[in-house]
């Protein structure tokens, strides 16, 4: 069992196994039922068809998780030494931070939290905003009830293992994240504001004593930004679960057509040389034209990713994602029958397992890497899968369409319920949890200053500060249908006086 010095909290009975039960805490918490309601990529709703949501998503970067451990842990890698010296690597830590992961992501995806962060900073004055990692941190120790404690207890080396970016938005750590060269992955900042900080980040300010406090037994053994090795395992297996099982849907819907993507990939493959003499400026101009999105990928990768991208890894991943997912998946369109999802079963199931098998620990990663990381032939078609999906889905005109509608709701949503929050002739009749999560919010502020924020000067407008949070807090705990029937209500547009669009 792993070192006692790594719990914390009371993480059940001692001589069980805590990290079942904290395992057991996440799965029957309601912040993890609704996310069969959030939308993972494409709306349930509006797809016709069974897709992933954020539950089946969660679900799956579990299992896919709990393999990466096994596999490292089995005595043929020979890693065992090293991820012990790491701070260890245990099963049960990683499935628990994979099925919380994505605990705080907020109605509508990520396009959700983008709208919401915006909101939160710009318009509700919250300096730290609002980022899903946070969200779910704060869920698990602040604005969850687990019997009578706050959040639900879990133990040290669970909450170290969700945090993929062990930061807050711009003081912690000293020297920031962002200001550093290169920054970790995830650390970057918006080119058009990079006063805000780190556009990802694991912890509100609010947050940070548990967070620092959850990986203090892994001080001396990593770097304060860091990922522990169980953070890299589930980080890992988030980005395989994204990159293949988001293409499963997509083809499933008919986004994903075999020309397209064969015309894209062969172009580049038949350009390449000509493409790579182009200047950006060229380049970015005529990125509509078949291959130039391809070519600013591998510039992109060389950008950012100097350390692993190599063109001739570059050019294998992009002839055998052509050959598995041109020649092979998007062959025969998604009709519905037995072979059509016999032959999605096995992409994914091949996908995965040559996936797995690629990993490795390393003992002194790039900047950009985690201890836990793919092998550079892996990492590189991964890339490549990830662009197809956002070349060809995300780009897509109807797809932001629907995102734009989305965004407005979310909008209306925030300042409908900022309005009743403010309302003075209103304060009885408000929300029970709105009116909790303002009080839990506002004693959160009552000791924290605008240096722990990174501001200049100037004293915090902590009532403000409060309501602002409990509006995100409240927003980010719905599900999509919800957010729509709660705006239907506050626009005067239902006409249900009682329903079970959303609890207040």
């Amino acid at each position: 069992m792993r070192d006692a010095r790594l719990f914390g909290g009371s993480g059940g009975d001692l001589t069980a196994n805590p990290f079942r039960a904290d395992r057991d805490r996440i799965v029957a918490s309601p912040f993890f039922a609704r996310l069969g309601g959030v939308t993972q990529v494409i709306s349930p709703g509006g797809s016709g068809l069974l897709v992933h949501n954020r539950l089946t998503h969660s679900l799956k970067v579990a299992s896919v998780a709990r393999g990466i451990v096994e596999r490292l842990c089995s005595p043929t890698t020979g890693s065992q030494a090293l991820l012990d010296k790491l701070g260890g690597c245990d099963a049960d830590v990683v499935e628990a931070a994979a099925l919380a992961h994505d605990l705080g992501h907020p109605p509508f995806g990520h396009l959700g939290e983008q709208v919401l962060d915006r909101l939160a900073r710009q318009r509700l004055g919250l300096p730290d905003g609002f980022e899903g990692n946070a969200q779910s941190y704060r869920i698990v120790t602040s604005t969850e009830i687990s019997g009578s404690t706050v959040g639900l207890d879990l133990t040290a080396a669970v909450r170290a293992a969700m945090a993929k970016y062990p930061w807050t938005r711009r003081t912690y750590p000293s020297p920031h994240v962002h200001l550093m060269r290169p920054t970790p992955r995830g650390a970057g900042v918006d080119p058009g504001d990079p006063a805000v900080g780190s556009l990802k980040f694991g912890a509100y300010v609010t947050e940070l004593a548990d967070l620092r406090q959850a990986r203090a037994p892994f001080d001396g053994l990593l770097a304060q930004w860091q990922q522990t090795a169980e953070a890299s395992v589930m980080d890992t297996a988030d980005d395989i679960a994204y990159a293949i099982h988001d293409l499963e849907d997509f083809h499933r819907v008919g986004v994903l057509q075999q020309g397209t993507v064969a015309t894209e990939l062969m172009a580049w493959q038949r350009d390449a040389t000509v493409l790579r003499d182009l200047d950006l400026p060229e380049l970015r101009g005529s990125a509509r034209r078949p291959g130039r999105s391809v070519e600013l990928l591998r510039r992109d990768l060389f950008r950012k990713d100097g350390w692993i991208s190599s063109d001739d890894a570059f050019w294998a991943a992009v002839e055998h994602v052509r050959q598995e997912l041109v020649d092979g998946l998007l062959a025969a369109p998604f009709d519905g029958s037995i072979e059509a999802e016999q032959s999605v079963a096995r992409f994914s199931a091949r996908w995965t397992r040559r996936l797995i098998d690629a990993i490795n620990v390393l003992q002194d990663p790039p900047m950009r890497a985690g201890h836990v990381a793919l092998g550079t032939a892996q990492w590189h078609e991964v890339q490549v899968l990830k662009f197809v999906h956002h070349r060809f889905v995300l780009e897509r005109p109807d797809l932001a369409l629907h995102q734009r509608g989305q965004a407005r709701l979310l909008s209306a949503l925030v300042e409908a319920l900022h309005a009743w929050l403010v309302d003075p002739d209103e304060a009885a009749r408000l929300p029970r949890r709105l009116h909790d999560l303002v009080d839990m919010a506002y004693a959160e502020l009552v000791d924290l200053s605008a240096a722990d924020y990174g501001l200049a000067s100037g004293d915090l407008d902590r009532m403000a500060m409060a309501r602002g949070r409990a509006i995100v807090d409240f927003v980010a705990a719905l599900t999509d249908g919800q957010a729509a029937g709660l705006l239907d209500a506050l626009s005067g547009r239902s006409r249900q006086l009682w329903t079970d669009a959303f609890v207040l």
